[in-house]
């Protein structure tokens, strides 16, 4: 590690190319160092730069290339919502993760923060005496540099390909072809399957990295004709669902909150997953229920995508539509797998909307989706089939 202004030395990993440029914003000596620690074992990352506040990141920033910032939101002389735009504006390839402790209040300046262009957020560990918490960090904090750090990388070498699929080449119908732009190269042909043949009475969502923004643009463009209710996985801990929930019922004008254990499912709600519980369904006395699971992780993750959606193919089968927007990894893949099975559609954001390919990339690449659309299309489409238009 560095200390700012002094420029390292260039240095190439056992790939043959430079490691993923960090830098660490905190004020705090023992977080930066704890985060160091972290990342610094890993040969393909190179911590380039560790600072106490907004404003030395920002003229980091101006002097040297950095992939990934990992960022306090409250410090002194510049805070991290200061900081965040000028960041950006130094380098719009450049990815911001929010590192943040489980409090209200810093939950809510973190959703401020992904909001204002931050890509992804990080709990900070309560302590780092507990190995298995700190394995469980430690995997965490690698598995979000690498992937964003590969995207910016990417990001400054763009490759212009079509990356959109519809049944027909529209987007169930929508008044134009989809227009859309990917940064990667191609890859193996996707194959799409026909939409099911019963309306669905249910919407199921995931998401993760990217997956805020993408829900809330994706909820508010759904009008008050869709009145079907409405399930969301996103990959978060605790109090930041509950932060997002408040977020997207102000912001999309329709009640939205963490859901309950055992609770009935109602019409023209959308029920969000709380952090550390898997959100599944269950028919209890001839009623549809919410049921929290507190079991280990799945996908490294908890809650996760694969439990609702088995229990989705259970309960509801060919009347259920399920949605894979933007997230690493391979989450929902096969809980989508079993929707299929049981009757229903699956629809995945294409690549060039999604911060991250992994999870929609999953499920499209094993021709589970009905189609796999840009994030400013699928609002359209998802109404069209809800209200029995296109099946």
């Amino acid at each position: 590690m560095v200390p700012p202004g002094t420029e390292p030395a260039s240095s190439v990993t056992e790939s043959g190319r430079q490691p993923y440029r960090v830098m660490l914003v905190d004020d705090s000596a023992v977080v930066r160092g704890m985060f160091a620690r972290a990342l610094e074992g890993d040969w393909e990352i190179e911590v380039v730069a560790s600072v106490s506040n907004g404003q030395h990141a920002v003229a980091v920033a101006a002097r040297q290339k950095i992939d990934v910032v990992v960022l306090d939101v409250e410090m002194p002389v510049m805070d991290g919502l200061t900081a965040l735009p000028k960041l950006l504006a130094s380098d719009p390839s450049l990815k911001v993760i929010i590192a943040s402790t489980l409090t209200k209040r810093n939950a809510e300046l973190t959703l401020r923060a992904l909001a204002a262009g931050a890509t992804e957020c990080l709990a900070k560990p309560t302590s780092m005496c507990d190995p298995a918490a700190g394995a469980d960090f430690r995997r965490e904090l690698l598995a979000k540099v690498k992937a964003l750090a590969a995207v910016s990388r990417l990001a400054s070498n763009p490759i212009v390909t079509r990356r959109a699929f519809a049944c027909g080449g529209t987007a169930f119908g929508s008044p134009s072809p989809i227009p859309t732009v990917s940064r990667f190269p191609p890859c193996d042909p996707i194959s799409l399957r026909q939409s099911g043949s019963v309306r669905p009475e249910l919407l199921a969502i995931a998401s993760s990295t990217g997956g805020p923004h993408a829900l809330i643009s994706l909820l508010g463009g759904l009008d008050a004709s869709v009145t079907c209710p409405i399930l969301v996985t996103q990959h978060m801990p605790p109090t930041f669902t509950t932060i997002l929930a408040e977020h997207i019922a102000r912001q999309c004008g329709r009640p939205c909150r963490e859901a309950v254990d055992g609770e009935p499912i109602a019409t023209d709600r959308i029920y969000i997953a709380p952090g550390n519980y898997h959100l599944t369904v269950e028919e209890i006395n001839h009623q549809h229920c919410l049921r929290l699971d507190d079991g280990p992780a799945e996908n490294f993750c908890r809650p996760a995508a694969d439990p609702m959606f088995r229990s989705i193919a259970r309960v509801y089968g060919a009347r259920a539509l399920i949605l894979v927007l933007t997230g690493m990894g391979r989450d929902g893949l096969r809980g989508a797998r079993q929707v299929v099975e049981a009757g229903g559609t699956v629809i995945a954001q294409d690549e060039a909307t999604s911060v991250i390919w992994g999870m929609p990339g999953a499920v499209a690449h094993a021709g589970l989706c009905s189609a796999v659309l840009p994030l400013d299309h699928m609002a359209f489409s998802v109404r069209k089939i809800l209200l029995g238009e296109v099946l």
